[in-house]
């Protein structure tokens, strides 16, 4: 079987019970995980909670939450309680975001993200384990040794898995040292196998299993008819991240040898708009970001990214009727 993730779509219009109807056939279907992201955008917990009611077995997480306009033990007494009263299905996904939003929207300063991460991660753990707080970090000074009133977590669930989306060498070796799991973004189908090694080395050097290592996928199936569609979200998508989002992101691309690609694409933006930024990705580089067509299609590519060494496999599904989309995420699930 495949572990199946899913998404709660963060930008436009939210109909909630639709999206509360999609949860139930995904849970009924066997998909592994439903994932909301939070950026500038709709709280994301409020979401999970409606999700959590509305389901039975499906996990549920962040793709991602910031560690920054929240204290390390306000995301453990949200993730904590949705964890406890839900079936203990939760998956932590953090990230650090960008100044941008950080600074611009919540008005904190963006200081010190991979310090701040690795205090999150170990304040988070051990919160959640119940232990008392005595934690003597760089960023956070907790001496009173607090623990988190009436947590009386069972043996087999004193951690919740902690995924954390990075993209630079450093932010992946700590993920690989810390957390649970690996959210990766934007890897071109030609460089999973050399992204997957990095972070497995990166386990090894830690001490640790890879084999107990979740690492989603770094783009998405899309099942759908309208492949034209499809393949400008990608681009979309991309061009944004490229463009907009900072340097993180166009810095990745860099990394990965797309500078060209890049570069064209941040030119474009600047001088054409956001439509001539989109235009300038390639149709090659949005084909090898992520597949869309029909769902045997849809099934190689996944098998490929699991092959690669992928765990967890986002996908799409553009058909809206109930029953034809559970069989769809049936044939996904396998």
């Amino acid at each position: 079987m495949r572990k199946i993730s899913i998404a709660v779509n963060w930008q436009g219009p939210l109909d909630l019970q639709a999206t509360l109807e999609e949860a139930r056939i995904a849970d009924d279907s066997g998909v592994h995980l439903m994932s909301v992201a939070e950026a500038w955008g709709r709280d994301a917990f409020v979401i999970l909670t409606a999700l959590a009611g509305a389901t039975t077995r499906i996990h549920l997480g962040t793709s991602i939450v910031n560690i920054f306009s929240r204290t390390p033990a306000a995301l453990s007494q949200a993730f904590i309680t949705l964890d406890t009263y839900f079936g203990h299905r939760m998956v932590i996904g953090l990230g650090s975001s960008g100044p941008q939003v950080i600074e611009d929207f919540h008005g904190v300063k963006f200081d010190r993200p991979l310090q701040r991460m690795r205090e999150y991660i170990e304040i988070i753990s051990a919160i959640s384990a119940a232990e008392p707080l005595h934690y003597n970090g760089k960023i956070f000074k907790l001496d009173r040794g607090f623990t988190m009133r009436d947590h009386q977590p069972p043996a087999d669930r004193r951690h919740i898995p902690i995924h954390v989306a990075s993209i630079t060498p450093k932010s992946i070796q700590q993920t690989a040292e810390l957390a649970d799991g690996w959210i990766p973004i934007f890897v071109p189908r030609e460089q999973w196998p050399t992204q997957v090694a990095i972070a497995h080395d990166a386990l090894r050097a830690a001490g640790r299993d890879p084999g107990a290592f979740d690492i989603r996928s770094g783009g998405s199936v899309s099942v759908t008819d309208n492949t034209e569609v499809a393949y400008w979200k990608i681009k979309e998508n991309a061009a944004f991240y490229i463009a907009r989002m900072g340097d993180f992101y166009y810095e990745h691309f860099l990394r990965i040898g797309l500078a060209d690609e890049a570069n064209a694409v941040r030119a474009a933006w600047r001088e054409g708009g956001s439509r001539a930024g989109i235009e300038a990705v390639s149709d090659e580089l949005a084909q090898s970001l992520g597949y869309a067509g029909p769902v045997e299609g849809c099934v190689e590519w996944l098998d490929a990214q699991r092959e690669a060494g992928y765990t967890i496999h986002a996908v799409t599904i553009e058909e809206r009727n109930p029953s034809a989309r559970a069989e769809i995420y049936r044939k996904l699930v396998g």
